[in-house]
């Protein structure tokens, strides 16, 4: 019993975290043709999101970036599952963990992260990851992990914002699409922004320095930290195709050589 009512009340706050917030305005936008062409399987698809809980989340992690996904190509359809042509795998509060065609983020910022010197073999083990979670749900139960998405702006030191991510009964918090991304791409050891510990060692009289890594428990990443992370390159389609400022024209100018026709 106790149970059924935190599913209701669950989904009563999805339904209401999901809801859009009014005037939305992107200002860089690219065309789905131009993202397909840049795109590679692996990326990481960051997104600013219009949502009511898209604002809490970039304001929890001071970042532009709401949301994450990763493309993996096409997906053929297997079982009751329909093939995805251009297919981005994400999670997402009420859905879960889903295929969406690339065309479904066209009206907004967006931003591609690429992983660096990912090898054919660990590109394919971090799509297949993401492949086989398809269908995984969040636990709507979880009423606690819902309700610090309520106030867009709490009253948090910036120091513990990032932990708020993490709030909750322990279980992955996939509200956070990027937690089931870094789990992908630890499965393969690949890092994002792991701890660094810099340990001295005494070499034939004299000290060396040696940097050892640790990995964050995936609970603590959000969407910024794949742009922000030394190991992801930043992909701008504009200039992948070819930029040439002179090329471009402005409304000044165009309409001062109507004006002389």
């Amino acid at each position: 019993m106790l149970n059924a009512i935190r599913l209701y009340f669950g989904r009563v706050l999805a339904r209401y975290l999901t809801k859009t917030i009014p005037y939305y305005r992107p200002f860089s936008v690219h065309d789905t043709s131009i993202l397909r062409a840049t795109l590679r399987p692996g990326d990481i698809l960051l997104v600013e999101g219009n949502t009511r809980i898209s604002k809490a989340i970039k304001y929890l992690t001071q970042s532009t970036w709401s949301h994450s996904a990763m493309y993996v190509g096409s997906i053929p359809a297997i079982a009751n599952r329909p093939a995805v042509a251009d297919a981005l795998i994400e999670a997402e509060l009420r859905q879960g963990v889903n295929a969406v065609p690339l065309s479904k983020y066209r009206q907004f910022n967006t931003r591609i992260c690429r992983p660096v010197g990912l090898t054919d073999t660990d590109r394919q083990s971090v799509c297949n990851f993401m492949t086989h979670s398809i269908g995984k749900s969040y636990d709507l139960k979880n009423v606690t992990d819902l309700l610090r998405y309520l106030f867009p702006t709490p009253p948090v030191p910036v120091s513990l914002r990032r932990r708020m991510l993490a709030l909750g009964s322990g279980d992955p918090t996939r509200a956070i699409c990027s937690t089931l991304i870094a789990q992908a791409f630890q499965s393969i050891r690949y890092p994002i922004l792991p701890k660094i510990e810099r340990h001295t060692e005494i070499q034939q009289h004299s000290y060396a320095e040696r940097e050892l890594l640790h990995i964050r428990h995936y609970s603590l990443f959000a969407p910024r930290d794949f742009d922000i992370s030394p190991y992801f390159e930043v992909v701008k389609p504009t200039l992948k195709k070819g930029f040439n400022y002179k090329d471009l024209t402005w409304a000044r100018d165009y309409f001062s050589d109507s004006q002389t026709m």
